[in-house]
């Protein structure tokens, strides 16, 4: 007997909301995977207590909504940097945010439920179609997949499954263990069948861990600056020289290392009028090479870029951010907008920034080949999918000054993690205020530096692995085989009329 039978829909959607709320607590800087496990389990009884898809719909946005409300909440964080002319925008944001996303698994919601059907066959079609959702959150409109259910994985043995279906299919495995089996403990008959998908799964995942290979080190010494730089002073005349210098000093420190690597858009002027900085880096850097973030202007466009100096001190490499951020780097319809007051936070104009070709790999010389990914663009497996070839290792660079001190940098870095493993590829990550971290090819930090903290740290490169299975097929291959899972379940469902 389902106990949520009979109630409000007003109070299913308060606990579903609730239950959201708690499933968030699985993604950094908490980590507790098991509280969204419970949530998922708890949520298949509100689900299949509806009467109708249309109550589904509502009881999905409530539990999104919870959930990205609580996991997305750094979001607000960027509105205080400049609270004179942004802070207003800051709840507009999350509330948009949250609900918008939440949209997306309303939709899923809706389509799943049969009221007149089985409940753990309506429960499989829903992790299905929650999973196709996710695939569209990632990618409609240029996407937003942050705190996908993968995300709760990153630091566990389970989050190893990256390496074989990434983030999708994780997710997707995630809703597959949970919430057949909580439609299948309401109705406490059927239990063997979800029972065993849950046990599978667990076994795949603790199995899988057992066979990744060991990492090993080279010989080469990467030094990963942080000059802890806050938003609110980091261009500001009076701060700026002393945020540069003090990247100078940590980047002339004795003894210097095989690469060095400051953080976006740490250097305080664009690239055509920055030789007197590049100067000085140059000299700081005794010979090493060192790659760098800096702003570029190309007659009425501007880039957030990254560039490579040699051991000679010539710039001989030069990427420009592609995946820009909504509302921070430009915001849609931008002049349009910019009559209303409205700008991106990081943009100097109604447009803001431009963005770049695409992917792309830069030499590092003796280290071999950079995949380049500018702050945001980490958030995103299909930008490192895109590259035209493959790495020898992954280079974020970012400033996530923008997004506070509580769990937006904490998440970020999980991302972070998330590429390392999908690619069993290394990454180097400088962050202006941190967490700038080495990590290895399983996704392990082998060294770091805290956030808000100004320093520096010379990590040794971890070896790549071998091409991982998600490296060479991609997303193709589940967002597929979940389409046709939906086709074949939505073929043989009981018609009904709800």
């Amino acid at each position: 007997m389902n106990p949520a039978q009979g109630w409000s829909i007003w109070l299913k959607c308060a606990l579903a909301a609730l239950l959201g709320a708690l499933a968030a607590f699985g993604l950094a800087p908490f980590g507790v995977w098991a509280a969204t496990l419970v949530a998922l389990v708890l949520l298949a009884p509100l689900f299949l207590s509806t009467e109708t898809r249309g109550r589904a719909a509502w009881v999905g946005w409530a539990f999104a909504t919870g959930y990205f409300a609580h996991g997305l909440s750094w979001i607000i964080e960027p509105f205080f940097v400049d609270a004179e002319r942004h802070a207003w925008m800051a709840p507009f944001a999350l509330v948009f945010l949250a609900g918008g996303l939440a949209l997306f698994w309303a939709l899923a919601f809706w389509v799943a439920r049969r009221p007149r059907g089985n409940a753990v066959a309506q429960s499989v079609f829903l992790a299905v179609a929650v999973s196709l959702v996710e695939f569209a959150r990632g990618y409609v409109l240029t996407g937003f997949p942050w705190a996908g259910l993968a995300q709760v994985w990153v630091g566990s043995p389970t989050a190893q499954l990256l390496s074989l279906v990434g983030p999708y299919g994780l997710g997707a495995l995630t809703l597959l263990a949970t919430l057949p089996l909580g439609a299948a403990l309401t109705q406490r008959s059927g239990l063997a069948l979800p029972l065993g998908l849950t046990v599978a799964v667990a076994c795949l995942a603790l199995g899988y861990a057992t066979t990744r290979p060991v990492v090993t080190e080279t010989d080469h010494v990467v030094r990963l600056i942080q000059p802890n730089a806050p938003q609110h002073q980091k261009w500001d005349p009076d701060y700026a020289p002393l945020f540069f210098a003090r990247q100078i000093e940590f980047t002339a420190s004795q003894p210097q290392p095989d690469l060095i690597i400051w953080p976006e858009t740490s250097i305080p002027a664009w690239l055509g009028s920055a030789q007197p900085y590049l100067n000085a880096v140059v000299d700081a850097a005794q010979g090493t090479p060192v790659f760098l973030g800096i702003q570029r202007g190309d007659g009425p466009r501007i880039y957030n870029s990254m560039i490579y100096l040699d051991e000679q001190g010539q710039q001989q490499g030069l990427y420009d951010k592609h995946h820009l951020a909504p509302f921070g780097e430009y915001v849609p319809f931008g002049e349009m907008m910019a009559k209303f007051g409205i700008y991106g936070m990081a943009a100097t104009s109604g447009h803001g920034f431009s963005a770049g070709p695409g992917a792309a790999l830069m030499d590092a010389g003796k280290l071999g080949k950079a995949l380049p990914l500018i702050c945001y663009e980490a958030v995103f497996t299909q930008d490192v999918l895109s590259a035209p070839g493959r790495a020898d290792f992954l280079l974020q660079i970012t400033n996530d000054a923008w997004f506070g001190t509580r769990s937006g940098p904490y998440q970020h870095l999980a991302q972070a993690q998330m590429r390392a493993i999908e690619q069993g590829l290394p990454m180097m990550r400088s962050a202006n205020t941190g967490v700038s971290a080495m990590i290895d090819p399983l996704g392990r930090i082998t060294q770091a530096l805290p956030l808000n903290q100004a320093g520096f740290i010379d990590a040794t490169l971890p070896a790549p692995l071998a091409p991982t299975v998600y490296s060479r097929i991609g997303d193709v291959p589940v967002f597929v085989l979940l389409a046709a899972l939906f086709a074949l379940i939505w073929r043989n469902a009981r018609p009904d009329h709800a």
